[in-house]
C-alpha cells in the first residue's frame, strides 16, 4: 500500500496525497480555477515550482499573480531566461553567463560569438520580436537534475565555457539542476543550468509586459581581467497596464532628475578634482542655508545643544569604538605628521611618510566625538537626558561606481544629533523623535513608512542587550500611534547596525519612489566601547543609552530627493529666487526697481530683469530656471501701482495692487515652522 503524504493548507486544512504528487495535483484536486490561477508554490516556506513533487508532509501555500512580490519575482527570472533563448536562437554561437531578476526588471550577461560585434541598442528589438515569439508559444518549463561531471561535459561540448566553469566551481553535494524551454531533449528545446523556481510555461508571461531598456558591457564574474561581457537589462511585470505605469515613472523621473534640475537652476555641480564633493553655486547654498536654518530651529525648540567637533581624530579612538575595524576601507586615513618632500616649486613632490608615524583618520561619522564631549566633567542622572546636535561634515570613501549626483557622494553633512538618556527615558525619547519627524516631513508634504530594521548577524551585544533595545524602539512607535499600516509598520530582519537596532523612515515622493530618509538608533554598544558613565541617583556609574538620530539624513540627499520630489518647483520659502521683476518695455524699468524694491524690503530674495529682450523670452528663461513668482510690469501697471503676478506652472497671471502682491509673497515666503 502506497504511504500517503499530509499536506496542510493555509485554512488550518490537511491533504493526503500519494508520494510523487506535486503542488499542481493539491491545485486540481482544490478546484480548476485555483489549478489554472497557481503559477508557483511555497512549500514549508520554500517558493519552488508547481511540477516538483512533494519530500514528505509539508505546509503549503499555492502562489497565485495575486501575491504580487512573489509573482514578479518569479515572472522577472522566467524573462531574463527567455531573453538568453532568444539571442542565443538569433545569433547561434552566443556564450551565455548569469541572468537574475532585479528590483524592476532583469538582465542577463552574455558573448557574442566572434562572427560578429558586441551586442547593441540596434539590436534589441529583433530580441524582443524574439522573446515575445518563445513567450507565445507557451513552452514547458522543466526542472531537471544533473551529475556534476555530465553537465560539465555538455557545457564543454556545446562551448559554454562560462557555463563549464561555473558548474566546476560550486560546492562538492549541492545538487546541480538545470531548466529547459520546452520538453527535454526535444527539438528546439533550450536549457540552462539554474536553482530556480520557474512558472509553469513561458506562457504564463505576458509578451506585453516588458521592455529591453539598454547595454552595458560587464566582465565575467565582476573581474576586469576576464572576458568583457555584454549586459542586456530589460524591464518585466505582471502585465502591460504595469509596465506603462513603471515606463511614465522612468519618464517622469528624467524630467526631475536632479542632476539635470541642478545645471537648469544653477545650483551645483561636480567634476573629477572632487571625486563625490559637490561644488555648490549660490542659489544651490540658498537652499542649503534655508534647511540649516530651518533645521536649527526645530532642533533648538526640542532642546537639543548645538556643538562642534573635530575633522580628523586618531586611528586609535576608531579602534576602540569598533569603526576602524567595520569601516576602515570606507574612510580616509593620513598620518598626524609633515612627511617630508623631495621637490621644490613645481616640481614633482614625492612624499614619505615615517614608518613610526601614527595615523588619523577622517571622520565617517559624527557618534565618537559625540561620546567625547559628553564625557568631559561629571554627569548626573539629573542632567539626562542630554541632546546634543551637530551639523556635522563627514567623509566615507565610497566607490566610484557607487558615486550618484548629489544622492551618493563621498563629502556630506549631516542633521545629526545623539540624545544620551537612562534606561527608563529611552521609550518617551524615541516617541518624542518620531513626532519631531512627522512635524518636519508633514511640513514639507512627504508621506512616509516606519520601518524596524532588526540586529544583522554580524553585530556587537548580547542577544539579551539587542531584545532590550528592539522592544524599546517597538514600544516607542507604538506609543507614537504609527505602529499600524496607515505608517507602513514593518521589521526588516537583518537590516540593522552593527551595534544597535534601528527606526527608518521611508519618504514617498511625488511619483511613488521611496527614500530611506530619517532613522534612531537605540545603542549601548558605543557608550560600553567609549566608557561613557553618568553618576546614578544611587550615586554609583552607570552606562547612559545613546540615541543616534537623524531626520534629513544628509543635506545633499534630503536636497536631491526635493528637487526631484517638486520637480524642482520647490514651495516659495526655499526657491533661492523666489520672485523677478520683468518689465515688458524698457521705459518701465525705473517702476520695476521701485517693485523689486518693495520685495527685498518685506525680505523676499528677488531680482529684477532688465535685459533689452522680449518679454515672452524672459518668462521661458525664468520658467526654466524654475522661479516661483514672475512679477510682470508694462506702461498699464505702472501708471495704475499693480503688477501681473504669474506663478511658476499656472498659465493665467493675476493683476493686482504691488501692495497685495509684496504681501501675498510675503506670506507664502514664511518658513512652514514661523506660520
Amino acid at each position: 500500500m502506497t504511504e500517503l503524504l499530509k499536506i496542510s493548507l493555509p485554512d488550518g486544512s490537511v491533504r493526503e496525497v500519494e508520494q510523487g504528487s506535486t503542488p499542481a495535483d493539491v491545485a486540481a484536486a482544490i478546484g480548476p480555477g485555483l489549478a489554472k490561477a497557481a503559477i508557483a508554490a511555497r512549500v514549508d516556506g520554500e517558493v519552488r515550482d508547481l511540477a516538483r513533487p512533494f519530500e514528505g508532509d509539508a505546509e503549503l501555500a499555492l502562489i497565485t499573480s495575486r501575491d504580487e512580490a512573489d509573482a514578479l519575482e518569479l515572472a522577472r527570472h522566467d524573462y531574463a531566461h527567455v531573453l538568453a533563448e532568444a539571442v542565443q536562437a538569433l545569433w547561434p554561437g552566443t556564450q551565455i553567463t548569469f541572468g537574475p531578476a532585479t528590483e524592476d526588471g532583469f538582465y542577463y550577461d552574455v558573448l557574442a560569438p566572434d562572427s560578429r560585434d558586441p551586442f547593441s541598442m540596434d539590436d534589441l528589438p529583433a530580441i524582443e520580436e524574439k522573446m515575445r515569439e518563445i513567450i507565445r508559444a507557451d513552452k514547458p518549463l522543466v526542472r531537471e537534475v544533473w551529475n556534476r561531471q555530465d553537465l560539465i561535459e555538455k557545457w564543454r561540448n556545446e562551448g559554454e565555457n562560462f557555463k563549464a566553469e561555473w558548474a566546476g566551481e560550486l560546492p562538492e553535494g549541492e545538487e546541480l539542476t538545470v531548466y529547459w524551454s520546452g520538453e527535454p531533449g526535444s527539438e528546439g528545446a533550450w536549457m540552462d543550468m539554474c536553482r530556480g523556481p520557474h512558472l509553469p510555461s513561458t506562457g504564463k508571461l505576458d509578451p506585453q509586459a516588458f521592455k529591453l531598456m539598454r547595454v552595458a558591457g560587464a566582465y565575467w564574474r565582476g573581474d576586469q581581467n576576464n572576458a568583457q561581457l555584454t549586459r542586456i537589462y530589460g524591464t518585466g511585470w505582471l502585465n502591460k497596464k504595469q509596465l506603462d505605469a513603471h515606463l511614465h515613472r522612468l519618464e517622469e523621473a528624467a524630467k526631475r532628475d536632479h542632476r539635470k534640475l541642478g545645471r537648469e537652476m544653477d545650483l551645483f555641480h561636480l567634476q573629477e578634482e572632487a571625486h563625490g564633493s559637490v561644488f555648490w553655486h549660490p542659489n544651490g547654498y540658498r537652499i542649503w542655508r534655508e534647511l540649516e536654518a530651518y533645521m536649527r530651529r526645530k532642533m533648538d525648540k526640542a532642546g537639543y545643544r548645538e556643538i562642534k567637533t573635530p575633522q580628523l581624530m586618531d586611528v586609535r579612538q576608531w579602534t576602540q569604538s569598533g569603526h576602524w575595524g567595520k569601516y576602515a576601507e570606507n574612510m580616509f586615513a593620513v598620518p598626524d605628521i609633515v612627511p617630508e618632500v623631495d621637490g621644490l616649486g613645481d616640481g614633482p613632490a614625492n612624499p614619505k611618510v615615517a614608518d613610526d608615524a601614527d595615523w588619523m583618520a577622517i571622520k565617517p561619522m559624527n557618534c565618537p566625538a559625540h561620546v567625547l564631549v559628553f564625557k568631559q566633567g561629571i554627569t548626573s542622572y539629573r542632567d539626562l537626558p542630554i541632546r546634543l546636535g551637530e551639523m556635522g561634515c563627514c567623509h566615507r570613501n565610497e566607490p566610484h561606481g557607487a558615486l550618484h549626483g548629489i544622492m551618493r557622494v563621498r563629502q556630506f553633512t549631516q542633521d545629526d544629533a545623539h540624545i544620551f538618556c537612562t534606561e527608563d527615558q529611552v521609550i518617551e525619547e524615541v516617541r518624542s523623535f518620531c513626532r519631531l519627524v512627522d512635524e518636519v516631513y508633514s511640513d514639507f508634504g512627504f508621506d512616509y513608512q516606519v520601518k524596524l530594521a532588526l540586529r544583522p548577524e554580524k553585530r556587537f551585544g548580547s542577544d539579551q542587550m539587542w531584545d532590550k533595545a528592539e522592544q524599546e524602539l517597538r514600544d516607542a512607535v507604538v506609543a507614537a500611534g504609527m505602529a499600524n499600516a496607515d505608517y507602513g509598520w514593518e521589521e526588516l530582519p537583518g537590516e540593522g547596525a552593527f551595534y544597535a537596532p534601528k527606526l527608518e523612515w521611508h519618504l514617498t515622493d511625488a511619483i511613488g519612489r521611496t527614500w530611506q530618509v530619517g532613522t534612531i538608533q537605540g545603542d549601548r554598544v558605543l557608550p560600553e566601547r567609549l566608557d561613557a558613565s553618568y553618576v546614578g541617583e544611587d550615586g554609583e556609574r552607570h552606562r547612559p543609552v545613546m540615541l543616534h538620530r537623524a531626520i534629513f539624513g544628509t543635506f545633499e540627499r534630503f536636497i536631491g530627493v526635493s528637487i526631484e520630489h517638486f520637480a524642482g518647483k520647490l514651495p516659495l520659502w526655499l526657491a533661492p529666487v523666489q520672485a523677478v521683476v520683468a518689465p515688458i518695455v524698457s521705459d518701465v524699468d525705473g517702476y520695476a526697481g521701485e517693485v523689486l524694491a518693495k520685495l527685498e524690503a518685506a525680505g523676499l530674495r528677488a531680482e529684477a530683469d532688465l535685459r533689452n529682450e522680449k518679454i515672452n523670452y524672459k518668462i521661458r528663461e525664468h520658467s526654466l530656471a524654475k522661479v516661483p513668482q514672475l512679477l510682470i510690469v508694462g506702461k498699464r501697471e505702472a501708471e495704475e501701482g499693480t503688477v501681473a503676478l504669474r506663478t511658476l506652472g499656472e498659465k493665467e497671471q493675476r493683476v493686482m495692487s504691488v501692495d497685495e502682491a509684496v504681501a501675498l509673497l510675503k506670506g507664502e515666503a514664511t518658513p512652514p515652522d514661523l506660520r
